[in-house]
């Protein structure tokens, strides 16, 4: 049965910028914010929009079992400002969880201020196999990481 977990964040870059960031430079943003994880994202089938593959390669860790990611935009709303990734192989598939999956919807707060609401689902095989890495407060935490490492970028690329 899928959960879903939620969490939240305001970032201090527009709205436009943001889904901009989120929605058509991801793959070329991702491993500019967090280059001690994310080696490189290959886009590997569609054009960015619902359906598009992309597979994230990690650079090498002694704490991970995987060195890449294979995710698949599921959700994609230009009006409501949402996208979904589901990861399709690899990564966190590989640590326990049988179904992943990251949704981002963004919405104005001011000009220059913009709250991320972030649906985490999941779900799993047994409990007592998954890893304390990658149940849903610890996945959050990097989400929420990789969200203001963004912030970050942006506001120093402005």
């Amino acid at each position: 049965m899928i959960k879903e977990f939620n969490t939240e964040a305001q970032l201090g870059v527009g709205l436009e910028t943001l889904w901009k960031a989120l929605a058509k430079d991801f793959p070329n943003i991702v491993p500019k914010v967090l280059p001690n994880i994310v080696k490189d994202v290959q886009l590997t089938e569609g054009n960015g929009g619902m359906g598009t593959i992309l597979i994230f390669s990690f650079l090498p860790d002694a704490r991970s079992t995987t060195n890449y990611q294979r995710e698949k935009i599921t959700e994609f709303d230009e009006i409501k400002r949402e996208i979904g990734l589901q990861v399709i192989e690899g990564g966190y598939l590989n640590r326990g969880l049988t179904y992943y999956k990251t949704t981002f919807q963004l919405s104005s707060i001011e000009e220059k201020l913009t709250l991320v609401n972030v649906k985490i689902s999941y779900d799993h095989e047994s409990s007592s196999d998954l890893e304390e890495g990658v149940k849903p407060l610890k996945t959050s935490q990097s989400t929420l990481l990789f969200l203001k490492s963004l912030e970050k970028y942006l506001l120093n690329e402005a």
